[in-house]
């Protein structure tokens, strides 16, 4: 009975961070489709854009450098083998991303990380480029967005002083890491990401498996929402730890009020995830500000907008940019490809069932866990802690490595099959 009640508690606490992780990548996708739309919707940005391109586009082209001459140990500032292909594999990535945040309503910058790695950059490069792409993005889509009207700068200014020490920390396990010995940089950010999505994998194809059963999964709005505060807000915003911030003051007479220290936590676990894993600070501030701090989405939404700029900007270039760890060419090319993709998979919601949807969700985050997982053996006996024969290694890293992309690219020709054979059903609602 004692087995079955931690068991029973156990499953709970994992469901309840799961949908905290489903909650967060909603959020981020959310924001990316507005960013995005933002910009192809204004010519001077896609001018700015364009202009930015077609002079790298050229260049690859060219292909003016010897590119294994900028390789070697620890002060590599390019993808490992660096070739025209890894740039197009840059646009490929972006557009898989684009496509699973269109289509699904779910964050697809999370797997943005692993798929470059997949591709052959390393480890530090994926995540300082991945960082600065977010952070392109952000002040392309949204430095003059009519929803920065909704900041709270209070909450803001406490939230982005422990995002940046978060940022700091992060920057600093990585850079460590790597000038100690790569291979343990490329192990890490690695285990991080099988933990990660292993577990949101699996709880999603859970999800997908239930409600293709006809089970009860339309709870997954029901998270408390902004209608009313979680236990865990209530008892955080009861903490009189001076300073004191006030908000919402608009919707709530007197306003609430919560502890800076706590929202400046906040911002430190925010901060250093961003860091470590690439990933934009909205992944996970929105559920936190809403669930945790009890802000209102209103508030939440304009503030996760403003610190996204910041984090994402003070880790890319602060922590990453200035040490040579962010690839440029690269991150214009997600751009672009994640700016088709989002809005072919937006429109592609439209004419497929939600159902297989979800299911292909569930799929690309266990093709991700299944890809970083399969790297682990090689690094760990590179490091000399396994003793494993080297064409075993190999040949798991390479399974992981066609399971990758054979799933994204069935993901991606099924929705732009859909998308094509169905133009005329979208240009009439258009």
């Amino acid at each position: 009975l004692a087995g079955t009640i931690v068991l029973e508690e156990s499953m709970s606490f994992g469901r309840q961070v799961y949908e905290f992780l489903l909650s967060s990548s909603q959020a981020y996708a959310k924001w990316d489709l507005e960013v995005s739309t933002s910009i192809l919707k204004n010519r001077k940005k896609m001018l700015i854009l364009l202009a930015l391109a077609l002079p790298i586009l050229a260049g690859c082209l060219a292909e003016a450098y010897e590119y294994h001459e900028m390789l070697g140990g620890k002060t590599a500032y390019a993808p490992a083998f660096y070739t025209n292909t890894i740039f197009l594999a840059s646009i490929a990535v972006g557009l898989a991303a684009g496509l699973i945040t269109g289509c699904i309503g779910a964050g697809g910058g999370f797997i943005i990380t692993p798929a470059l790695m997949a591709a052959g950059v390393k480890g530090i490069l994926a995540v300082g480029t991945d960082l600065f792409h977010i952070f392109a993005k952000a002040i392309m889509g949204t430095t003059v967005h009519k929803k920065l009207g909704n900041v709270s700068t209070k909450l803001a200014i406490a939230f982005l002083v422990g995002s940046g020490v978060g940022t700091v920390i992060g920057g600093a396990i990585n850079k460590g890491l790597y000038n100690a010995d790569p291979l343990l940089s490329e192990l890490f950010i690695s285990t991080i990401y099988a933990v990660l999505l292993g577990f949101l994998g699996f709880y999603a194809l859970f999800d997908f498996l239930k409600s293709s059963r006809g089970g009860a999964a339309a709870n997954q709005d029901a998270h408390g929402g902004s209608a009313g505060m979680t236990g865990v807000a209530m008892k955080l915003q009861a903490l009189a730890v001076p300073p004191m911030i006030t908000f919402d003051e608009d919707l709530v007479p007197g306003g609430r009020r919560i502890s800076g220290w706590i929202v400046a936590a906040g911002g430190v676990i925010v901060g250093l995830l961003a860091a470590i894993m690439g990933v934009g600070g909205g992944f996970v501030t929105f559920p936190m500000f809403v669930y945790i701090f009890g802000v209102s989405s209103m508030t939440t939404v304009g503030t996760d907008i403003l610190q996204i700029i910041f984090t994402a900007g003070f880790a890319s270039i602060g922590q990453y940019a200035i040490y040579g760890y962010v690839f440029y060419t690269l991150a214009i090319g997600m751009l672009l490809g994640s700016l088709l993709g989002i809005q072919v998979g937006a429109l592609t919601t439209k004419v497929v069932k939600g159902i297989h949807i979800r299911g292909f969700y569930a799929i690309s985050i266990i093709a991700g866990f299944i890809n970083r997982a399969a790297t682990l053996p090689k690094k760990l006996v590179e490091l000399e802690v396994l003793n494993w024969s080297p064409s075993v290694v190999g040949i798991i890293e390479d399974v992981g490595n066609v399971v990758f992309w054979v799933v994204v690219a069935f993901f991606g020709i099924w929705v732009f099959s859909k998308f094509f054979f169905n133009l005329g059903k979208l240009r009439g609602e258009a």
